[in-house]
């Protein structure tokens, strides 16, 4: 869980060493401003922007009633990032499995991708689809809302 974190909090270390230095050299706007850079950058690399994330096997299980695909996906992975951002409010349709907080997610993506880690990595009727383009994963979501 932790390790989900430390790019976010070293962004708001590192935004907060920069805007002290600006501070007190008499820049506070510029100060006020990289500080707000840092934090909305620490904030689009953490796992907040993502949906809650379920472990593999409760995904798997929800995806085989529902027909949703299953997203693993780790923090930090700007194609996670971009696919949850290009998938927009439709992205809650999808499972989320975090590789990093579940091993059984970590050993599915690994077992799919001929021992690596690669994410995201889209499981749709029980077949992955490695960094797929987020206009395919639409296409297979449901069209309701």
């Amino acid at each position: 869980m932790t390790r989900a974190w430390i790019l976010p909090m070293l962004l708001l270390v590192c935004g907060s060493v920069v805007a002290t230095g600006l501070l007190l050299g008499g820049s506070p706007g510029e100060a006020g401003a990289f500080f707000a850079g840092f934090v909305l950058f620490a904030g689009v690399n953490s796992p907040l922007v993502f949906p809650k994330g379920i472990s593999a096997l409760e995904a798997q299980r929800r995806s085989a009633v529902d027909g949703c695909p299953v997203v693993f996906w780790r923090p930090g992975c700007k194609y996670c990032l971009r696919l949850r951002v290009r998938l927009g409010r439709r992205a809650h349709q999808l499972h989320w499995v975090d590789i990093w907080r579940d091993p059984a997610g970590a050993a599915a993506v690994r077992a799919a991708n001929d021992g690596n880690e690669t994410v995201p990595t889209v499981v749709v009727a029980g077949r992955p689809h490695t960094n797929p383009d987020p206009d395919w994963v639409r296409e297979q979501l449901s069209p309701r809302t």
